[in-house]
């Protein structure tokens, strides 16, 4: 095969046999191949494992740019958001477009806070999980099973079914997370409060006992915010691929997002901040980092570094740095500023970031190395990291899925494969086989 490209095209083929298919451009990043005639043109498929050099579809949400450690959405920097923004309000952004205006936030905020309790019969689902069942699990029933609950929602061509849809979600995760907690310790289920913002109701659906009152934690809810802000989205992820694969047919909404977080739970894609606080034990201790480094780069050694690199950034990952000072902020009120686990991280990340074999290589921090320490310090299990990071991600699964709805373009999705089985051949009877 040959290629020579024009300004707004490309040739491909062999020789007279050359087909031509449009460039399509972006706002910004790189332009693409438009190649969904390039079957019927050529009679070939692409190969592309993982679709890393694949574009599945349009989308005006987010932007990385990964070569420049850069992460908009809606054009928006995504330190900016954080320093400057909340979740809910970046929620708003990620859905509509633009920044509300101080009534259109008030009706959003009230929307959603009015929307977090859940049916009461689905009490009764956790009952036939085990009280050590993984929170991911309990949570991908329990998401998925909103659609027995909620079934004027599944008519998903209707835009105000879609929005009540996605105002339940993105209200209801952060209670079915908590009450998966409080059933695997087993403490009594809290309903939501009205009264706090949507971080500090979490913590306290989370730790709030009924036998005590609530004392708010300003900087822990801040902490816990900024989190929920840089994990809301994040372009065509596995996840999110997965949503609107599944959303491509026209399923359910909670049956799509309920199959978004059973993506999510993979090690690595969601679970990597998990990975990193048992790496973090692992070392125990800071004179032993150089141990560690040693096995990493050891190619016949199975350890990783974990919380390093990134599929798509090949630079410092933004929410890194922004993680970083608050992980700082949030030990030192929780009186943990000596915490070894953190000591071990800073050590390790700057040993890491002057070492050779991790620069050749573009190894650099990403977002999950500091916000498993700031999760752990909040006194949050391990187990619960990935759940949470499914209650941030859920915002941007539903806009994704709202988008590829109303896109004219998408259809049912369905790749391809290169096939390398056994060619046609006859059944021979079970007597006459050799």
């Amino acid at each position: 095969m040959t290629e020579s490209t024009t300004e707004k095209s490309v040739k491909i083929g062999r020789g007279n046999q050359q087909s031509e298919f449009p460039v399509l451009e972006g706002t910004i990043g790189p332009d693409v191949i438009d190649i969904r005639k390039l079957y019927s043109a050529t009679g070939h498929f692409t190969y592309d494992p993982g679709f890393t050099s694949t574009a599945s579809c349009r989308s005006k949400i987010t932007y990385i740019d990964g070569e420049a450690g850069l992460l908009l959405h809606r054009g928006y920097r995504i330190e900016e958001l954080a320093e400057r923004s909340n979740f809910l309000e970046t929620c708003y952004l990620i859905l509509f477009g633009e920044l509300p205006k101080a009534d259109e936030y008030k009706k959003f905020v009230d929307g959603v806070t009015n929307h977090t309790m859940i049916h009461d019969q689905i009490n009764y689902l956790f009952r036939g999980f085990r009280r050590d069942a993984h929170p991911m699990a309990v949570m991908v029933a329990v998401v998925g099973a909103l659609s027995a609950f909620y079934y004027e929602d599944l008519d998903t061509q209707d835009p105000k079914h879609r929005l009540i849809a996605s105002y339940r979600l993105i209200a209801k995760i952060p209670t079915i997370a908590a009450m998966a907690y409080k059933y695997s310790v087993g403490q009594p289920f809290l309903y939501p409060r009205n009264d706090l913002n949507y971080a500090e109701n979490f913590l306290y659906m989370m730790f709030g006992v009924p036998c005590e009152p609530w004392k708010e934690k300003p900087v822990l809810s801040k902490a816990l915010d900024t989190i929920f802000i840089l994990h809301a989205d994040h372009e065509q992820n596995a996840s999110t691929s997965t949503v609107r694969l599944v959303g491509s047919t026209g399923a359910s909404p909670y049956a799509a997002i309920s199959a978004g977080i059973a993506s999510l739970w993979g090690p690595a894609h969601g679970g990597a901040n998990e990975a990193v606080v048992n790496m973090l034990e692992e070392i125990g201790t800071v004179d032993r980092i150089p141990e560690f480094l040693a096995r990493a780069k050891d190619k016949d050694d199975p350890f990783r570094l974990m919380g390093f690199g990134h599929r798509v950034y090949k630079n410092y990952d933004p929410r890194a740095g922004v993680l970083k000072a608050s992980a700082d902020e949030v030990l030192d009120e929780l009186g943990k500023g000596g915490e070894p686990k953190l000591a071990i991280a800073r050590e390790l990340e700057r040993i890491a970031l002057e070492d050779a074999y991790f620069q050749e290589r573009k190894l650099f921090p990403n977002v999950d190395f500091y916000s498993g320490i700031i999760l752990e310090a909040m006194g949050i299990p391990t187990k619960m990291f990935t759940a949470i990071f499914a209650l941030a991600r859920t915002v941007g699964w539903i806009a994704q899925w709202n988008e590829m709805i109303e896109d004219p373009e998408q259809k049912i999705g369905r790749p391809r494969q290169l096939y390398t089985g056994p060619a046609e051949r006859s059944y021979v009877p079970l007597d006459r086989r050799g």
